[in-house]
């Protein structure tokens, strides 16, 4: 029941807060006041070299609203203009503008997580099952795709117009996973009077990939630009991953009878695990059912009008017809909204053809599918529905970016700070929770799987995640390097992650690989420490040299 009241209050506290920042989005739009722009003046772009940092220094709400509508340093590109909201639409209320910010801030974390757990996880385990990809390909690629697909997405998009919040975030996601998640799992094995030993090979393995792949993110972080040979490079180290993890597995497979430590042994059945649980939960009343669905239909419907699932436990006709129908019609208009000519005789094609698309596709799907159960020949659903969950989860990850950095300006806060703190805690407390579970509750070999995704997850994340930024970025470059951010806090950040993985390296190798509470101490005290720096920076008493403005 304690349990049963928790998931309640989450959902109601989500969705409670959409209506009320839809509500106040609308009271602001229709109340707002035309622009100003002959009562004011400012000095051009160019003699404002800090960007947005000037309007803090404005007096009253009026000339801090202007300012930010005629300065394009302040546009953070995304799909609302958090800038223009706080200082334009909250000029009177500045507190009610920061929970206003914050609670949208947290339902994006929380949309992002949920996309990717509800609809993106499910579509990759269809496809691997239907592909017939062997456990060891399909853990190391699309298991851990479906893991660390909210750090991905988050790292592309920041890539376009605020890459010092990807870099940060990848970062700081992979050293949280491999300090306090690893450091909790350790602690939590010794209170539970339990000798856990890790597999050495698989352990040195997977570590050494690690530093590999830090040592050269360091590389490209000193040289400071990345042609697309060398983002190819980087990338590609992944892939020499994959062949190493799969050839070391069907080799031992055949010489021995060890368990492994491989990421690829891990979680393939965690979302039938968690759907299950998701429909054990006990109802309390029908009012309450029906006060909490209504409440929730603001984040549920826009996703599942547009995601079809073929899954057996959530399959709908009418779900799935109206997503063949809907989903090339989002499309069109993200198309549209991007290149910003909603109006325009090309945009208007777009949206005929893609309106035609999504008839002749929904006709299709009322023909060929059952009202009681999916249909036999899955394949073209599940690479829709990867398509728009793709769409969906980039769509969010943009919008998370775009908050993250408005927040970093009205703050006074660097955006990269954020990006290591706020942004890699949203998408690590997945990890946090989920590894955690399994080292407990996981059996024998539960420990071993969480810590084997502690380290696999996050070269992941590094390799592919910020490996695609930058191939993507160096390719729009062209023929040009792409010029990165120069942050110095970026080889702090990857100094104390090279130092708690030789921490753990050196400890578990003296303690013939087991886990106790001083591997788990001395971990979660090398990010504190990690933490109190940073934390010494914002307020200025420490500098690591010249970074980019917020």
């Amino acid at each position: 029941m304690a349990l049963d009241f928790l998931y309640k209050a989450h959902y109601f506290f989500i969705n409670l807060s959409v209506i009320f920042l839809l509500g106040f989005f609308f009271v602001f739009l229709s109340f707002s006041s035309p622009k100003q722009s002959s009562l004011l003046s400012f000095p051009p772009l160019s003699t404002n070299p800090d960007g947005c940092r000037s309007v803090e220094s404005l007096s009253d709400a009026k000339t801090k609203c202007f300012y930010i509508e005629t300065h394009h340093p302040c546009d953070t590109s995304g799909y609302i203009d958090y800038l223009n909201l706080f200082y334009c639409g909250f000029g009177f209320s500045p507190l009610l503008g920061h929970i206003v910010l914050v609670l949208w801030l947290l339902i994006l974390l929380y949309l992002l997580g949920n996309t990717a757990s509800q609809y993106f996880c499910p579509s990759l385990e269809g496809l691997s099952r239907v592909l017939k990809l062997s456990p060891t390909i399909a853990g190391v690629t699309l298991l851990s795709l479906g893991n660390g697909a909210p750090d991905v997405f988050s790292t592309i998009v920041s890539f376009d117009g605020a890459a010092a919040v990807g870099l940060s975030s990848v970062l700081g996601g992979a050293f949280f996973v491999s300090t306090v998640v690893v450091g909790v799992i350790s602690i939590c094995c010794s209170s539970h009077c339990r000798v856990v030993a890790i597999d050495r090979v698989g352990f040195i393995r997977d570590l050494c990939f690690f530093l590999f792949t830090l040592f050269f993110l360091l590389l490209i972080l000193s040289v400071g630009k990345v042609h697309i040979l060398l983002s190819m490079i980087f990338v590609s180290i992944y892939i020499l991953y994959v062949i190493v993890v799969s050839t070391s597995h069907c080799y031992r497979k055949e010489h021995a009878e060890l368990g492994s430590p491989l990421l690829e042994s891990i979680e393939v059945e965690q979302p039938a695990v968690q759907s299950q649980e998701s429909k054990q939960i006990v109802k309390f009343s029908p009012l309450l059912d029906w006060v909490l669905f209504l409440l929730e239909l603001p984040l549920y419907l826009p996703r599942r009008l547009t995601i079809p699932v073929v899954t057996e436990e959530n399959w709908s006709k009418p779900f799935a017809v109206a997503s063949m129908i809907l989903s090339p019609n989002l499309l069109a208009i993200l198309w549209n909204s991007r290149k910003g000519e909603m109006d325009s005789q090309e945009s208007i094609t777009i949206f005929l053809f893609a309106a035609l698309i999504g008839i002749a596709l929904g006709i299709i799907a009322i023909e060929r599918t059952e009202s009681s159960q999916p249909p036999k020949f899955i394949l073209p659903w599940l690479a829709a529905g990867f398509l728009m969950s793709v769409v969906w989860t980039y769509l969010i990850a943009g919008e998370l970016v775009s908050i993250l950095v408005s927040i970093g300006h009205i703050l006074g806060i660097r955006p990269s700070v954020l990006g290591v703190t706020v942004l890699a805690w949203g998408n690590s407390l997945g990890d946090l929770i989920a590894n955690v579970a399994m080292a407990v509750n996981g059996g024998e070999n539960g420990a071993q799987i969480a810590i084997a995704g502690c380290y696999a997850g996050p070269i992941f994340n590094i390799l592919i995640g910020l490996g695609m930024s930058l191939l993507f970025s160096s390719w729009a470059s062209l023929p040009k390097p792409f010029q990165i951010p120069k942050d110095p806090s970026q080889f702090v950040i990857i100094g104390f992650l090279i130092g708690g993985l030789l921490w753990a390296l050196v400890f578990l190798s003296r303690k013939q690989m087991k886990l106790n509470r001083s591997l788990g101490g001395g971990l979660i005290a090398i990010y504190s420490c990690f933490l109190c720096l940073r934390l010494l920076e914002s307020l200025e008493v420490v500098y690591f040299g010249a970074s980019e403005h917020v």
